[in-house]
């Protein structure tokens, strides 16, 4: 236990299986580098759940919950600073998502995040770069996982392109291996289909090249064992292999008859879709051989993690990349940032242990608040609030993404608008904070604001301000009482006091 601090957990719940890695956390100069000391899989096939109207269907929940318990179970000495647990495609793409991921996170005993495509992307380049030397040149990283592969080129720990495509081990499998029966036509269709998708990602990748190609699935390490046990190549995966490995699946008919040596029994659902997408990616972008990789998705996770809490936090490299992109008033929303906070401060019991979150994201949001600029004046609030909702942002997860969107949303105009997106009363909250703060700074310059009192109890907000400082500033004022009437109308009792 006297080292359990210095031991972390990652938590993938994949469309084809469910992994866990704990870890621990050595340091060195001031660089941190993690050992796996422990780890766990579970083939849940989460999306082979996928009903034709996506919702996942009650058996695979049920695999999926009862693996989490047993996930749950080794971590109950964890602390939630330890551990960070994600989910891919089956769940970003499920309709009934929600329900599942309350049960989910009960099941677990900590937060799970939905990452988009992209995200997963940086993440899994994130895990295998740093399992990886440095100065081997420009790398091409592939990631067939259950209903997504995600396609990576990277130098050393810096990643120039990103992709993510809805094929997967998983879906392929579904869709043209029923019951395991594999023919000659399937197999081509199946590789065919596949290529057509990664047709849209051939140009750019080209242009930018790489000089190796590296696997860092449970997919191609899969393939790469059958490789060696067979005796065809040693080092990874190579195109003949790839093609000797698609001949015996056909001569065999089904995957349950192949006598491949090394195919595992939890592959065996899932092999067929996944070699069609390998051959696919290998005859797409031309590949001739793919080293193989132990790196990926929840050790990226892991460093992810361990560099937000060494202030290096990728979510903050986004923001500030997305003030330049959008040529953001950068010290305007400094000003809005620190009222919005000043304020929050003054309602912090309000939040409980949600503070520090809170807190984070209300400055994300003041920073952010006005990147719809660009687009137009006119209902800029909704422009942002769409750029960030809808926008590839590393880091963040996408409920992150959507909270910060929603409270940008609520900047300015009618609330009623937020009644089906907020339901949470600290979210409330931070949309109060945010539209007091563009409020009295709506001059734009420092000397505009006066001390602000704000407290809050029950549904009783009472804001108050100098009677002298409000009588020289008639329009802001007028925006308060504005402002009064807009809350009072969404069932709070608003109150302007003057001293």
């Amino acid at each position: 236990m006297a080292n359990q601090k210095y031991t972390v957990a990652g938590v993938d719940l994949g469309s084809s299986s469910f992994r866990m890695v704990i870890c621990r956390v050595e340091e060195l100069d001031g660089h941190k580098q993690i050992y796996v000391i422990d780890s766990l899989r579970e083939p849940v096939r989460l999306g082979a759940g996928l009903k034709a109207d996506k919702t996942l269907d009650a058996d695979s929940q049920l695999r999926g919950i009862n693996a989490l318990m047993r996930f749950g179970e080794r971590l109950r000495s964890f602390s939630a600073e330890q551990v960070r647990a994600v989910a891919t495609n089956a769940v970003r793409v499920a309709r009934n998502a929600p329900a599942f991921l309350q049960k989910a996170e009960e099941a677990l005993g900590f937060p799970i995040e939905v990452i988009a495509g992209q995200e997963e992307a940086r993440l899994v380049y994130c895990g295998v770069s740093h399992l990886l030397p440095t100065g081997q040149g420009r790398r091409l990283v592939v990631d067939i996982g259950g209903g997504s592969t995600e396609f990576i080129i990277g130098d050393d720990y810096e990643p120039l392109a990103m992709e993510s495509l809805y094929l997967g081990c998983v879906s392929w499998t579904q869709k043209y291996f029923p019951e395991g029966e594999v023919t000659a036509k399937a197999m081509k269709e199946a590789v065919l289909s596949a290529r057509k998708e990664v047709a849209v990602l051939r140009r750019d990748f080209f242009e930018l090249g790489w000089t190796h190609a590296v696997g860092s699935s449970g997919t191609a390490r899969a393939i790469a064992e059958l490789h060696r046990a067979n005796g065809i190549y040693e080092n990874g995966i190579n195109r003949d292999g790839l093609h000797k490995l698609r001949d015996e699946l056909i001569r065999s008919g089904n995957v349950n008859k192949c006598e491949l040596q090394g195919l595992k029994p939890d592959r065996l659902g899932v092999m067929a879709g996944g070699l069609a997408v390998m051959c696919a990616v290998f005859e797409e972008l031309e590949l001739n051989t793919m080293t193989v990789t132990d790196g990926g998705l929840r050790q990226g996770v892991l460093y992810d993690m361990l560099g937000r809490n060494t202030g290096q936090d990728m979510r903050e490299v986004t923001v500030a990349r997305f003030q330049e992109r959008y040529q953001t008033d950068r010290k305007h929303a400094a000003r809005v940032r620190g009222l919005a906070l000043q304020l929050q401060e003054q309602i912090q019991d309000r939040y409980g242990k949600e503070f520090d979150t809170a807190r984070q994201r209300l400055a994300w949001a003041c920073e952010l608040h006005e990147v719809g600029l660009t687009v137009s004046h006119n209902g800029y609030h909704k422009h942002s609030a769409y750029i960030l909702r809808n926008s590839d942002m590393p880091g963040f997860s996408r409920p992150e993404q959507n909270v910060i969107a929603d409270i940008v949303l609520g900047q300015n105009g009618k609330l009623a608008k937020l009644n089906e997106v907020i339901s949470r009363p600290s979210e409330w909250l931070d949309v109060l904070c945010l539209r007091l703060s563009t409020l009295f700074l709506r001059r734009r310059v420092a000397d505009s604001i006066t001390q602000v009192d704000l407290k809050i109890k029950n549904s009783q907000i009472n804001v108050g301000v100098s009677e002298a400082w409000l009588n020289d500033h008639p329009l802001t004022e007028y925006a308060l009482r504005t402002e009064a009437e807009e809350w009072n109308r969404s069932g709070w009792n608003f109150r302007l006091l003057t001293h």
